[in-house]
Parts: structure tokens; C-alpha cells; sequence
């Protein structure tokens, strides 16, 4: 009951306008010129094609993907659950509009970019990507195959993207011996990659922060230094090193690519022996925050 209470409208709100951006991508760029999304989505407009008429493809997007989500329940939680399923039922609900109730007309392929197959590609790709990168933005996943890869990956000794990616590659090779022409799966790669960089962009965003780990023997020095010039938290972790036996601290800031010239030339300048790594950071919002939560845990639990 505590766990459903965390249920929001707004993040309802959010994955509806995502299921219908992701109809867009796919009803309206990647089906009219036979192009295949990626994952279940596109296991769907393949098991469509290849069934009686009306097992289309919004219906099997329902029957293949809700299974693995009620069966995963227990792992994802309900709020994770309702979110996906929610964005699922969007998402097939606009695919039947688009293709059987609102009038558009497909007689020359796509209604937007015609039947240039890369073009579809590359826009349906890009709209379907940032459906999903919405989708994941507001708690939910709109393709179940990445909750079956969570399941299935590492009993069989994969990770979870390596699992997608065999499914994708097996999905997209079956098509191709299926339809005796490799030129669309080969396209729809084009698609999947692309809808995997709008995905990345919608969830980590355009400019991703970066942390900036500095060891040194001048730690206020060079803290002070770092502060005067960005204004900006610093984290301060007592350390020791394992060759020199000696005691040491490490900083620890959060910066945007465009400072990472500065601050080293500005570390450097407070103390040349300092050793400094950069490392990226996919949330930027609250990277600072999370990672001292988990630098305090680590040594609270030590």
C-alpha cells in the first residue's frame, strides 16, 4: 500500500504523451515502409504481419509484453509496473488510431516522409527514441524485452544491454530470412541505433556532468581554490595509499565539460603532484547528491 501511494498523476500525464510520441515514430514513420522497431515492439509489427489481419500489431503489443511485466512484478515493484503497463496501453491505443481510425493516408508510405526508407528510419527512430527516453523519465519502460533481459541476462552469463542487443540482431535476422530481403532489416538497424542515442539523450540529457576525483597533499589549499573560482560543493574523503602507506585526501566535485580546462589548470596551479581523474555522469540533476549518499554509506558500513 506505501509502495502504490508513491503512484503520481503527473508522471501519468507524462507517459501518456510519451506512448503517443512513440506511436508516431513507429505507426507513422517506421510501418508505412516496412521498417521494425526495436525489442517487442518490433516483434509485434513482425508477429502482425505474418498472422491474420486482426491480430495486428497494437494487440500483440498487449499479449507479448504485459505477461513479462506482471511476472516480473514482484522484482520491479508496483509503481514500476503500473507505469509500463499504462504506457503499453497508450502506446497500442494510438498505434490502432493511427493506423484504422484517424484518417491518414499511407498509399505513398510514411504520410510525413514519403517512401524514402532512410528518412523513415531516421525520424522514426528518433520520435520512437525519445518516446521511450520519456517513458523511462517518468518511471515506467515501454518494451518489455528490457525486463526480460533484467530477468534472463545473468543466469546465462550476458548484461542486460548485450541481452537486448541478441534479441534485436536474432529478431531483425529472422525477419530477413523470413521476407528473403536483407535491406530492410538493415535499415531498421539504422532506426534501432539511432532510437538508442535519442533514448540516451532524453534520460542523461545533452551536456552530462562530470566528476572530477583529485588526490592531494594540499587538500584545503587546493578545496579553497576550487570553491573561489566555481562556487560549487566539494566533497572531502579521508584516504590512504596503498603503495606510500600514507595518509591522503581525496576531493571529490561535480563539473560541466565546459569547466574541466579550468579546474585542471587551476589544480594544477594550487598543486602540481595532484592527481586528478574525470568521469562521466549520466544524471545531472542531483549527481552531487547521490554519489556523497553513497560515499557516506560505503564508509558507514565499513
Amino acid at each position: 500500500m506505501a509502495e502504490r501511494k508513491k503512484i503520481s498523476w503527473i508522471n501519468f500525464i507524462g507517459l501518456f504523451i510519451a506512448g503517443i510520441i512513440n506511436a508516431v515514430g513507429v505507426v507513422l514513420f517506421l510501418k508505412p515502409v516496412n521498417l521494425y522497431d526495436s525489442g517487442f515492439s518490433g516483434l509485434s509489427m513482425f508477429l502482425g504481419q505474418i498472422t491474420p489481419e486482426w491480430f495486428s500489431m497494437s494487440v500483440f503489443l498487449i499479449v507479448v509484453n504485459f505477461p513479462f511485466y506482471i511476472f516480473a512484478l514482484k522484482k520491479n515493484g508496483w509503481v514500476f509496473t503500473v507505469y509500463s503497463c499504462f504506457a503499453i496501453l497508450v502506446y497500442s491505443a494510438f498505434a490502432y488510431l493511427f493506423s484504422n481510425v484517424i484518417f491518414v493516408d499511407f498509399a505513398n508510405g510514411s504520410p510525413i516522409a514519403g517512401s524514402d526508407i532512410l528518412l523513415c528510419a531516421l525520424f522514426g527512430g528518433v520520435i520512437s527514441g525519445i518516446g521511450s527516453g520519456l517513458t523511462i523519465r517518468f518511471g515506467g519502460a515501454i518494451d518489455g524485452v528490457e525486463v526480460l533481459a533484467v530477468l534472463f541476462a545473468k543466469r546465462i552469463g550476458l548484461s542486460v544491454g548485450t541481452f537486448v542487443m541478441i534479441f534485436n540482431v536474432i529478431l531483425y535476422i529472422v525477419i530477413g530470412v523470413v521476407f528473403k530481403s536483407w535491406t530492410i532489416p538493415l535499415y531498421s538497424i539504422i532506426a534501432y541505433a539511432i532510437g538508442i542515442k535519442s533514448i540516451d539523450f532524453v534520460v542523461e540529457g545533452l551536456d552530462k556532468a562530470k566528476g572530477a576525483f583529485v588526490v592531494t597533499k594540499n587538500p584545503e589549499s587546493v578545496a579553497k581554490a576550487i570553491n573561489d573560482e566555481f562556487v560549487m560543493g566539494i566533497t572531502m574523503i579521508d584516504a590512504k595509499g596503498y603503495y606510500s602507506n600514507k595518509d591522503q585526501t581525496l576531493l571529490y566535485c561535480v563539473v560541466s565539460r565546459f569547466q574541466i580546462g579550468r579546474l585542471t589548470k587551476l589544480i594544477k596551479e594550487t598543486d602540481p603532484q595532484a592527481f586528478i581523474s574525470i568521469v562521466e555522469i549520466s544524471d545531472n540533476s542531483n549527481s552531487q547528491t547521490k554519489i556523497n549518499e553513497l560515499i557516506k554509506k560505503r564508509f558507514k558500513d565499513e
